[in-house]
């Protein structure tokens, strides 16, 4: 057989693997000014090692992607996924991963404050047989760098609520900062809820009998751009923590819905209260503080409880008009089933709680079927 014709399995080179040892997967929104150094950062760090970066970024405003392009024209071996409509750290750390070549792959972000130098050890920690290397800020030798107190507090909270989930099976569930065997990611790929700020704490609890080692580095200052920290990061824990303890349960997301229908409440008896100080009657009042509630909570749906399926333009009245339309009929439900209830039970306040329960169930439901159904919007826009 001539070596034109002999196939690659019978190939006497087939056994040498040829491509990286590691990919970086390093999700990005609005990081133009880091990406740079962080490419030169990681190329120092990694020397002879074949590596791969993969930028997934979340279409950012500021032009990252325009600017991974400009790097990948020199450096083909930096490369960028662009989501165009959806967000989330935990999903475009999923797709980079999926997306990536390596038997390894190491998930940090590209605002430099991951210490990529110990990118090495790590790896040396896969090679002796980890399945997971952590690296560490609370391990001996890590550290959290000049955090202010506040965040030093959460931080360290958040930890010891997640070890709920994962016990002791790393110092630091809450980094960002880790690297893993692909194959486990592909195993477990099922059973990630891709909700919510950290993927590491998903990936633990959602995968049996992994080897997990660490290595130490301390947290660096970001010298360029906003962090990411927001009261929306803090909601997405929680109800990454609630989905895990419920086994799926009670998705993540119907959890960040119903804490925005709380604040609708909020919404709306302030300005019950305000159109009432203004001398208008109760129905008048009651009318027009329900349709501002309802506003209020489609828009902040929209925007963070189903930004992965954010409707604009026309779509966003048409989504506008079905939410309200479903929230009265939720109203209803809400009626009927604490009218039944208060029958059966005599208590006004269980009977109330019922009812708004089944109206959150019944107003998540019908939402996501129909005001938020990717996958109806996306057989309309083909059919355009």
């Amino acid at each position: 057989m001539s070596v034109s014709t002999m196939s690659v399995i019978e190939h006497p080179m087939a056994d040498i693997r040829i491509g990286p040892a590691i990919s970086i997967v390093a999700p990005t929104f609005n990081e133009k000014a880091n990406i740079r150094p962080f490419v030169a950062g990681v190329a120092r760090a990694l020397g002879n090692i074949e590596w791969e970066l993969i930028i997934v970024d979340d279409d950012s405003p500021d032009g990252t992607y325009d600017e991974v392009l400009k790097v990948n024209a020199v450096n083909p071996r930096v490369r960028c996924v662009r989501r165009v409509g959806r967000r989330g750290l935990s999903s475009a750390v999923i797709e980079g991963i999926l997306s990536s070549s390596a038997p390894v792959v190491a998930v940090m972000d590209a605002d430099m404050q991951h210490d990529e130098t110990i990118l090495p050890k790590m790896l040396e920690k896969i090679n002796d047989g980890a399945d997971l290397v952590v690296g560490t800020r609370y391990g001996q030798g890590g550290g959290i760098g000049t955090w202010a107190d506040d965040r030093a507090r959460m931080s360290m909270a958040a930890t010891r609520i997640s070890k709920i989930l994962v016990g002791d099976a790393t110092t630091d569930p809450m980094s960002g900062f880790f690297m893993v065997r692909r194959s486990v990611v592909n195993n477990g790929i099922y059973d990630l809820s891709q909700q919510g700020y950290k993927i590491l704490l998903d990936l633990i609890s959602s995968s049996d009998k992994l080897t997990i080692a660490e290595v130490p580095y301390t947290f660096r200052e970001r010298t360029e751009g906003e962090s990411k920290l927001s009261l929306l990061v803090l909601a997405e824990f929680i109800a990454l923590v609630i989905d895990k303890l419920t086994k799926g349960f009670i998705p993540p997301r119907f959890i960040i819905f119903a804490g925005v229908g709380g604040l609708g409440v909020v919404v709306h008896l302030l300005a019950l209260n305000i159109f009432g100080a203004y001398g208008v009657g109760f129905i008048g009042s009651q009318t027009a503080a329900t349709m501002i509630a309802m506003v209020f909570n489609f828009t902040v749906n929209n925007e963070f409880t189903f930004r992965d399926r954010r409707l604009t333009g026309a779509s966003w009245l048409v989504g506008l008009v079905l939410f309200m339309a479903t929230c009265s009929i939720g109203a209803i439900a809400n009626v009927s089933v604490a009218n039944l209830a208060v029958d059966e039970i005599g208590s006004w306040n269980i009977a109330g709680l019922l009812g708004a329960l089944m109206g959150a169930v019944f107003n998540f439901g019908v939402a996501s079927k129909f005001v938020w159904n990717r996958r109806k919007r996306g057989a309309q826009a083909a059919s355009v």
